[in-house]
């Protein structure tokens, strides 16, 4: 689409005088699907990655749906237990970067198969976890960040290459429900399917089987789009500079490092109330006298199932209102992504400091806070994920995304639930129900105060939002080293308007 022209999301891309003049259904097909996928192979493509999300976060949140089993089984403190999810987030953000360099430069799909494999093969082997050797689960829930960091650094960007506009918001949005629903369902498998066998090894053996079926419809169901095609850049035309010229890109774009800041304090409050939640709601229980202790061998309550339907529909619930409130004040000012995730993020404070508050007090008051407070967090997941890649060029997208993952998880989600577990062990002044429960308690306040710094991230990325798109819109770099594609020299092409 050139400067000046209105047209559709399916209209032609750089189509010239001789191709106008051509009939039959050639031309048809070229201006249905630029990306060189067609429009169901594209439509069928983002539900296979929509499911894979889903069947990511379902794995990764089954651990905290049976962990006061857990902990029971192994004998350990909540330091220790913290440790479960922290080893995880490091593995999987430290090989961002590698699978983020390789997502921009070789086949993805084969990328991601090999990934999910992996991942799937280590779960499996984490359920055979003997009571004497912590350590082994501790490694392999590393080694699940492998295959994960395969997967979630190249998922959105192949999204980006089939959709542009709304089109591509609204498959995002799509693509960002299976986070909550996943980790619902990580809570509500893990606790019945421990319930059922009175064995928490067994609820880490449903993924396993799925994740096999993730791999086969990768490879029979996704077709690899063509990078930036759809933008009306077609691959040959694009520049690949160099990683170092990237990174270096990608710091001064104020919009993306800000931005990820803000999602920082995203990860850092999901990650704290991921695994801890339930726990938290167990121990309040216990110490109101609403349920007994556990003193046998399993320990699963209804807290995992309730607080997983919780994070399933406020997941849903927030997701799809920050899409369509964002959608609508965009038609008002250029800066309405980073403002609704700051409302979210602002509004999210005070409603998990009163869940946490209010625990000891009301049940039902809890769950209700706690309902809202995660259904306002959610408002930033497809958002954010829209605005980094429409503020970064789609050669560096992938890198775009690793290193978000890599910053957003390194200060938050792989060290607050540690971070979490060795307050608590530091605030608790005996073994008692009561202090059990209470120095968790004062713990999880932290996740309001972090909630209301990553409002000001977004405040603050408003600021640079328009000019940073501008400049991504009309990229087109004249100082870096250019990669020369096998296929033949690069030339530049001047750019007209790519995301909206």
């Amino acid at each position: 689409m050139s400067v000046g022209e209105t047209t559709s999301d399916s209209a032609p891309f750089l189509s010239d005088d001789s191709e106008t003049e051509e009939s039959g259904g050639a031309v048809a097909q070229r201006e249905e699907s630029p990306s060189g996928v067609s429009r169901v192979r594209s439509l069928l493509t983002v539900l296979v990655l929509c499911y894979i999300n889903l069947l990511n976060y379902m794995d990764r949140f089954t651990v905290a749906g049976v962990l006061p089993d857990i902990e029971h089984y192994f004998g350990i403190d909540d330091g220790k237990s913290g440790l479960l999810q922290t080893v995880f987030i490091c593995s999987y953000m430290f090989l961002a970067p590698v699978f983020g360099y390789l997502g921009d430069r070789y086949n993805r799909k084969v990328i991601m198969s090999f990934g999910i494999t992996f991942w799937s093969l280590v779960t499996l082997a984490s359920s055979y976890t003997p009571k004497e050797h912590f350590w082994a689960l501790l490694l392999t829930r590393g080694l699940v960040g492998v295959g994960e960091a395969s997967y979630s650094t190249i998922a959105p960007t192949i999204i980006a290459d089939l959709y542009v506009k709304g089109k591509r918001t609204n498959m995002l949005s799509v693509f960002y429900f299976a986070i909550p629903v996943g980790s619902g369902l990580g809570y509500i498998v893990g606790s019945q399917v421990d319930r059922a066998a009175q064995d928490w090894h067994w609820a880490l053996r449903v993924t396993p089987g799925l994740g096999l079926v993730a791999v086969l419809l990768l490879l029979f169901v996704v077709k690899e789009p063509k990078r930036g095609a759809i933008e009306e850049r077609p691959e040959h035309h694009m520049q690949q500079t160099s990683w170092l010229a990237d990174l270096q890109a990608l710091s001064k774009n104020y919009s993306f490092v800000l931005s990820t800041f803000g999602f920082t304090a995203v990860a850092f409050v999901t990650g704290s109330l991921a695994l801890w939640a339930p726990t938290f709601l167990y121990r309040a229980a216990v110490f109101t006298g609403e349920r007994p202790p556990c003193v046998g061998a399993n320990c699963a309550s209804s807290d995992s199932l309730i607080f997983g339907v919780i994070t399933c529909v406020s997941g849903v619930l927030g997701v799809a209102s920050g899409v369509q409130l964002s959608r609508r004040l965009r038609t008002r000012t250029d800066r309405a992504d980073p403002l609704v995730c700051a409302a979210g993020l602002l509004l999210s404070a005070p409603f998990l400091y009163l869940a946490i508050v209010f625990a000891q007090a009301s049940t039902i008051a809890t769950y209700a806070f706690i309902f809202l407070g995660e259904t306002f967090l959610s408002m930033n997941w497809a958002i954010v994920a829209d605005i980094l890649l429409y503020v970064v060029p789609p050669t560096r997208r992938s890198t775009a995304e690793a290193f978000q993952i890599v910053i957003s998880h390194l200060l938050g989600d792989a060290g607050s639930p540690y971070l979490i577990g060795v307050l608590s062990d530091s605030l608790r002044k005996t073994d008692s129900f009561l202090w059990q429960f209470r120095s968790l308690q004062l713990s999880l306040l932290l996740c309001s105060f972090v909630s209301v710094i990553g409002g000001g991230f977004f405040l603050a990325t408003a600021l640079f939002i328009k000019g940073d798109r501008d400049r991504a819109e009309s990229h087109a770099p004249t100082d870096e080293p250019i990669v020369v594609p096998k296929s033949g020299r690069s030339t530049r092409v001047p750019v007209s308007s790519v995301l909206i």
